[in-house]
């Protein structure tokens, strides 16, 4: 781990990444990749390619490739918009798993929380799963709102 809180915040999305992926792959066969665009989609639908793409920080030619697969899988929908946006939406299917999986992964990420290693009696400086997501959702929030006006 690193000194800097940039460094180590990086470090940590990266390595809860790969548990996810894992984990998703041997509990429900997709991977983390999948499983995020579908979140992401099940927050913000109906979004227009350009919209998911801007949310998954990605291009759009990344999203566009990919709708035509995970409609023939039966993840999401695609229907034409205004012009000549593509508006996507979740199946039942892709609903389903964000959902189910979705539910036991934060299980796990919460109970990751509990490791002995952050007792409060042990360490003067463990938080619960609420108050590091609030934290979290707000610093965020003041990165978001710093960059746009930098």
């Amino acid at each position: 781990m690193a000194d800097r809180v940039t460094v180590t915040l990086h470090e940590l999305v990266g390595e809860l990444d790969i548990f996810a992926d894992s984990w998703l792959r041997e509990r429900h066969g997709v991977t983390f990749n999948l499983f995020e665009l579908l979140a992401t989609l099940s927050e913000t639908a109906p979004v227009d390619i350009t919209g998911l793409a801007q949310c998954l920080r990605v291009t759009k030619a990344a999203v566009s490739k990919r709708v035509p697969a995970l409609v023939a899988d039966g993840w999401i929908t695609a229907a034409p918009g205004d012009g000549r946006r593509v508006m996507l939406g979740l199946t039942a299917r892709g609903a389903e798993l964000v959902r189910v999986a979705g539910g036991e992964l934060e299980q796990e990420f919460t109970a990751m929380l509990t490791d002995p290693r952050l007792d409060p009696r042990r360490s003067p400086h463990a938080i619960d799963a609420t108050t590091l997501n609030t934290h979290l959702a707000t610093l965020t929030e003041i990165v978001i709102a710093k960059g746009r006006h930098a």
